[in-house]
């Protein structure tokens, strides 16, 4: 049976971008709480590419050059629509999401369309310039959306797979996230949260203020 007719419950989301460091480790621990991992290479320049686990559960879409977060997300959504599954997990390559936590987003999709994770429960290891871009982003998404967002940065999320053609994104960068969320309360689906840690390390990080920030004008402005 190819893998286009194959039942596929859980399919997780990977992107990455110059990850070396993390993305087997992500993959293999990922592979343990899902039946397919999807990552997508969004162009990145580093060996990162050569070290994806060769799995047959391990499907690879490579990107020609580094076109953002938010089109790298919706090439694996829309192969993980493909594939006929039950539930589709986004998560990061660095390690700021637990893969051992996605059953508790699994669980919690038995009664939600979409659920993200919390981290603002507690931001104690959280910088607080992201603590600050958070809750402002947040409580203007809960503004606009008319439901309250309680954390509109996290890409640790989970979705019921026949709700994602609903709010596929159409920015390319970092703003496409919040795009889903206001899709998603236009369509009135059901959000929920599931309290996760603030993970953050010495990496530096990928988000490009000004550029981010323009962005979630954009989608404000939708």
């Amino acid at each position: 049976m190819n893998s286009t007719s194959r039942k596929n419950k859980i399919c997780a989301v990977i992107p990455f971008y110059n990850e070396e460091k993390t993305i087997r480790e992500i993959i293999e621990k990922t592979l343990d709480f899902v039946d397919i991992v999807i990552c997508i290479d969004d162009g990145s320049n580093d060996n990162s590419n050569n070290l994806v686990p060769v799995n047959e559960r391990v499907i690879v879409l490579k990107n020609d050059l580094n076109r953002g977060k938010g089109y790298s997300l919706k090439r694996g959504i829309n192969k993980s629509i493909e594939l006929n599954s039950d539930f589709t997990l986004t998560l990061d390559a660095d390690f700021q999401h637990q893969p051992e936590l996605i059953t508790l987003f699994i669980e919690k999709l038995n009664n939600f369309d979409i659920v993200i994770g919390n981290r603002m429960q507690d931001t104690s290891n959280m910088p607080l310039q992201r603590i600050l871009s958070n809750k402002i982003t947040s409580k203007l998404l809960s503004i606009k959306t008319k439901t309250e967002i309680l954390d509109s940065q996290c890409g640790f999320r989970g979705f019921r797979t026949n709700m994602l053609n609903l709010i596929l994104p159409t920015f390319d960068g970092y703003e496409a996230e919040s795009e889903m969320l206001v899709k998603a309360a236009k369509h009135k689906l059901k959000i929920g949260y599931v309290i996760i840690p603030a993970i953050y390390g010495n990496e530096e990080s990928k988000m490009r203020p000004v550029k981010a920030i323009k962005g979630f004008i954009k989608v404000l402005l939708t």
